[in-house]
């Protein structure tokens, strides 16, 4: 996937729309936007920033799983959970260094982003692709290179989140601001990060 950070206005209709195609329990979100504000007045700047699962080609969250439930797909690279031998142990959800995973307390098993397959497989769009209205996220096949995706990423300087963890993410941003609050660069000028979640921190 990639995420057009220029286009992204904070309208948080990817969330919802993340939200009401899983059931998602209040308080948790597979997807979600934070909002990035920094500066010093007059020179002040507000940005977005879409989260989701990145889909890693080197998943932190895959070798800890102790049943095999949390794997990556050989077809297409999708990270999934089988629900059906997931024990809710919480291993994937602390090795993974975006935060992007929980245990959901209505299956009692772990829970997070796949890409909609079931949207996929069908030839559709994942729900937050559809919903954005101003076409921010943009989903398709990296390894077909007349696929829009391969040609925004051959054709953009793109960053990933937190490429130090060499994960090697497969959400790729262009535009994004990845400033944060515990940056050096806060402490010369205001850095407020909104996360709009439960954990009112970026984790």
């Amino acid at each position: 996937m990639v995420i057009d950070a220029r286009r992204c206005y904070g309208v948080q209709a990817c969330t919802v729309a993340c939200k009401a195609e899983y059931k998602v329990p209040l308080g948790e979100n597979r997807s979600w936007v934070e909002e990035i504000e920094k500066g010093n007045y007059p020179a002040t700047s507000r940005s977005f920033l879409p989260r989701l699962c990145n889909h890693c080609d080197e998943p932190a969250c895959v070798p800890v799983c102790p049943t095999g439930a949390t794997y990556k797909r050989a077809e297409d690279g999708i990270v999934v959970i089988d629900k059906n031998i997931c024990i809710g142990c919480k291993y994937c959800v602390q090795a993974c260094p975006y935060d992007m995973r929980f245990v959901n307390e209505d299956t009692g098993t772990a829970d997070k982003c796949d890409f909609c397959i079931h949207r996929v497989s069908q030839g559709l769009d994942p729900a937050c692709v559809e919903a954005c209205p101003s076409r921010a996220r943009i989903f398709g096949d990296l390894n077909d290179p007349e696929s829009e995706v391969s040609k925004l990423v051959a054709e953009n300087p793109v960053t990933v989140l937190r490429p130090e963890k060499g994960t090697e993410p497969n959400v790729y941003y262009i535009g994004a601001d990845h400033t944060d609050e515990h940056d050096v660069v806060a402490e010369t000028m205001y850095v407020d990060v909104k996360t709009h979640r439960r954990y009112e921190e970026r984790r």
